[in-house]
């Protein structure tokens, strides 16, 4: 049961009866009491009549025992102990935890992660390919349609310089990805350095797109050993994405020409300087003139907007999607804001569908700067995973505490990448809740007899119920906001307030009533933590 969509039905009646008309009771919970509602307020100042008056005659006509006025005209909501524990023992006997799927389920297709074809994962992947499978994770157990997909960089010139390179080194092999890493940076020194080679790769591009036999077998070859690599760090990761939730660029290609032509015919595109671009209303550059969006390059080559373009029509089209969310770093927002006004005036995306950028920060390293390797290189992030996993005692705490670190924090916004913060089993990190969940799951053994029926006799009891009955309303806000951090947060906050019920309510030497009753809110406490642990895409041990 959530209790503040109960105190909200129970408070709705009274409000509309003092306004005259329905009124939002906007009931949250409060440091102060247990709720709190602003609305006498808002109300107080459309009525012209002092604010705790109109308070105090809401609280007299509301069908709430708990109710008191304070301060400026705030409503404090004290909820019996009985409602907390009928809500209790309805969550326990709920698979859900009294948490009901949504009345209308969206078809959401989520692109996250992303990484280039025979390049390494880094640590600028981590951020989309966390958020961006937390947020599947939440949704889908929302009982939304959860369409994920890879949007992989595996085409155009990047390819035509490494291939070419390969071809005259005797072929592909079998090379890990560091190797076509390393083989990619000494292909593009040679593009920018050598005149002829340049020329070549140029050619191999063509060569590709064409579908000349030896350059896409090459290709493929590539395509093959990067997505094995990538998987590999997704299990290591302990993230959704399979192997059928790749889609590169590549598989986009024969729609490109179809876009600029359906542009073109809608007269939604200008020429400039050889390149065919569109211009949405409303976004300028720094010279105060219109900004393009570039479909088609002066050489006729296609930008990332056309492939973008082809992939958002066809998840519309074909996927039937009803929301489209894109995690990418923050720094292309006006990218997609641009991309989404084009599909919306070429009816690509239509007024029912929604289209939503969900940027991210930066990762820092403890000096404030962009997170390096001390040589001054790009983080690799299986040398991440493989540093978590020597710190920590166990590898799923390691991959917790990089999975919080970024999690916990308000997506948009920066953070700072220290292991001794993030691996410390005190305070606002991954370990801190795994070590919680695997103390339950100890007293849950060694506790005697079964679970019974829950009673708040102490307010630690009380304040652990009361934590417990938040789960709902934290989830719900985390998948409509997309934003982790509300779900991390809440499951901190329910970690501690059980550390205080640990330690001032003894469960194995209480009388069998009590223990029964004490084992059965922690067992509850740990279901939840498990839920919402693995909501966040962290591993919940038994034992540490």
């Amino acid at each position: 049961m959530n209790l503040e969509n109960l105190l909200h039905d129970r408070l709705a009646p009274a409000l509309e009866a003092v306004a005259g008309e329905p009124v939002d009771p906007a009931v949250r919970a409060s440091p102060f009491a247990d709720f709190q509602s602003a609305a006498p307020l808002a109300l107080a100042r459309k009525l012209g009549r002092p604010p705790r008056e109109v308070a105090a005659e809401v609280a007299a006509k509301a069908d709430l025992p708990g109710i008191t006025v304070s301060g400026p005209g705030f409503l404090n909501i004290t909820v019996a102990d009985e409602v907390i524990t009928e809500s209790l023992a309805a969550a326990a006997r709920d698979p859900r935890l009294g948490v009901p799927p949504v009345s209308r389920p969206e078809r959401i297709v989520l692109d996250y992660s992303g990484p280039n074809v025979a390049k390494e994962m880094h640590v600028g992947h981590l951020r989309s390919t966390v958020i961006g499978d937390a947020l599947a994770r939440i949704l889908e157990w929302q009982g939304h349609h959860v369409q994920r997909v890879n949007h992989l960089g595996d085409w155009g010139t990047p390819f035509g310089m490494l291939i070419e390179h390969l071809t005259e080194l005797g072929g592909a092999g079998e090379h890990s990805l560091g190797d076509l890493t390393a083989f990619y940076q000494a292909a593009r020194l040679k593009f920018d350095s050598d005149a002829d080679f340049r020329t070549r790769a140029r050619l191999r591009v063509v060569a590709l797109q064409a579908g000349d036999g030896p350059t896409r077998e090459l290709w493929r070859r590539l395509v093959g050993q990067s997505e094995r690599a990538f998987l590999d760090a997704y299990h290591r990761l302990g993230v959704t994405l399979g192997p059928g939730d790749f889609a590169g660029e590549s598989s986009y290609q024969e729609d490109l020409a179809g876009i600029v032509d359906e542009l073109g015919e809608q007269g939604l595109l200008t020429e400039s300087d050889g390149a065919l671009c569109a211009f949405p209303a409303g976004f300028t550059g720094r010279d105060g003139g219109p900004l393009p969006l570039i479909i088609r390059k002066g050489d006729g080559g296609f930008g990332y907007a056309a492939t973008d373009l082809a992939a958002l029509r066809r998840r519309v089209r074909a996927l039937g999607a009803t929301e489209l969310l894109y995690v990418v770093g923050t720094p292309q927002r006006v990218h997609f804001q641009m991309v989404f006004a084009v599909a919306r005036a070429a009816g690509w995306l239509p007024g029912e569908v929604t289209a939503e950028h969900i940027g991210f920060g930066s990762i820092l390293g403890t000096d404030g700067r962009m997170l390096k390797t001390r040589a001054g290189g790009t983080v690799r992030l299986a040398e991440l995973l493989d540093e978590a996993a020597a710190r920590a005692s166990a590898p799923e705490i390691g991959i917790a505490a990089i999975k919080y670190a970024d999690l916990s924090a308000d997506r948009r916004a920066d953070y700072v990448f220290d292991w001794d913060r993030m691996l410390a089993s005190t305070g606002n990190t991954g370990p801190y809740l795994q070590y919680a969940y695997a103390r339950i799951r100890s007293l849950s053994r060694k506790a005697a007899g079964e679970p019974g029926e829950i009673r708040v006799t102490d307010p630690a009891e009380r304040a652990l119920g009361l934590a417990l009955l938040g789960f709902e309303p934290a989830l719900r806000a985390a998948g409509a906001a997309r934003e982790p951090h509300r779900l991390a947060g809440y499951l901190h906050d329910l970690a501690a307030v059980f550390n205080v019920f640990w330690e001032r309510c003894p469960v194995s030497s209480a009388a069998p009533d009590l223990r029964a009753s004490r084992k059965a809110l922690a067992e509850l406490t740990g279901r939840t933590l498990h839920t919402g642990m693995s909501l966040l895409g962290i591993e919940a041990p038994e034992r540490i």
